[in-house]
């Protein structure tokens, strides 16, 4: 899921270079790997990579569904990678290059699998929640102290997000999220794939629309930290980074996550070689080098994102560990669900309604 370009890791460019027998062409979600990975894997293979950044799935899965992108390795939403799986986009992963498969959490990678069964053409990177990141100053100033800080009402309730629109409300520019958290505030299943559903979920949406200040799904990272926007709907990590530049800037912004109340999409982001990769090879060096143990630990420590790898958890921050936001309560997870997998004519509605939500129109 969720990032801003990293430039220590070298220049992105719009297209992968041309390939050689050393080069490594990774597509993933902006600022979503600790700042030393890649000089690190560079180091200990002599490969050289080329890392591209996106951050939408939408943005992804043209690329994917196109064929020929160039790229050896990617990183789509567990939802995504299903249908694009079914479409022929993934080859099979050779687990037998994967020695690390073994620091895995067979719990997480068998949930995984209900996604890309037994886990043939995917491994789990990083997950999360899509929840609400939030100015604790500014909120408070706005709501009193009787702001609802443990659920959906706070971005949902058309009187409750008109007293924010001042200080900047803004939303994850991706209907497969947002959609379905609007139909769980309205009780309805998030995961219903009826047409009255997204009509209900449109309406909420558009009743709010003239209080959001734009759908995106990376600014409001450094737009939180600054304090030039008060309340997203974001991804966890996302604004636990928020949160970590905002301390590190010392300018007295405070942010907080809630996972709320009523439930919250968990998602998960999967490493992935398309079919047509030009070096499947490479790629599997680079699963293989993320599963270490000590990699997946300095990723979750400067991402702020759960992680799948059970080996790696005594080497994650104590104060990630013990974050709910980052890995919730069993009371949480109860209330937490999976991202659906929308057939053609399914997707065709919510880009309607999202078109309507976005447009005002």
């Amino acid at each position: 899921m969720k990032k801003l370009i990293i430039t220590t890791l070298g220049a992105l460019v719009a297209a992968p270079a041309a390939h050689s027998a050393e080069t490594l062409n990774i597509y993933n979600w902006s600022d979503y790997i600790a700042e030393d990975t890649i000089a690190q894997f560079e180091a200990a293979t002599g490969i050289d990579v080329n890392y591209d950044v996106y951050d939408s799935n939408e943005v992804l899965e043209a690329k994917m569904l196109a064929g020929n992108s160039g790229y050896d390795l990617v990183v789509p939403t567990s939802d995504f990678l299903q249908r694009q799986v079914a479409a022929g986009a993934y080859q099979p992963i050779d687990k037998s290059l994967l020695p690390n498969l073994v620091n895995m959490d067979e719990d997480i990678m068998a949930t995984a699998a209900g996604y890309d069964a037994g886990n043939e053409h995917s491994i789990v990177y990083l997950w999360g929640t899509t929840g609400i990141g939030y100015n604790v100053e500014a909120v408070a100033e706005r709501l009193g102290a009787d702001m609802p800080i443990d659920s959906w009402e706070l971005l949902f309730n058309p009187e409750i997000v008109a007293k924010l629109a001042d200080c900047g409300v803004s939303m994850l520019d991706a209907p497969t999220e947002v959609v379905p958290a609007a139909m769980n505030y309205l009780g309805l299943d998030p995961r219903s794939t009826d047409a009255k559903d997204f009509e209900a979920a449109e309406e909420l949406l558009t009743s709010i629309r003239p209080h959001i200040r734009y759908f995106h799904s990376s600014q409001y990272i450094s737009d939180l930290a600054n304090g030039d926007t008060c309340v997203a709907l974001g991804w966890s990590g996302d604004v636990f980074q928020a949160q970590a530049r905002a301390s590190e800037a010392e300018n007295g912004v405070e942010i907080g996550y809630i996972i709320p109340k009523e439930g919250a999409l968990q998602w998960f982001d999967m490493l992935a070689i398309p079919v047509d990769a030009p070096n499947p090879e490479a790629a599997h060096k680079f699963i293989n080098f993320v599963m270490d143990a000590q990699v997946t630990a300095d990723i979750t420590n400067y991402v702020w994102y759960g992680n799948a790898n059970k080996a790696s958890m005594p080497l994650v921050d104590e104060e990630i560990k013990a974050d709910p936001g980052i890995f919730p309560t069993e009371a949480a997870k109860e209330k937490l669900w999976a991202g659906m997998v929308y057939n053609a004519r399914q997707d065709r509605s919510l880009t309607r309604a999202w078109t309507k939500v976005k447009t005002g129109k």
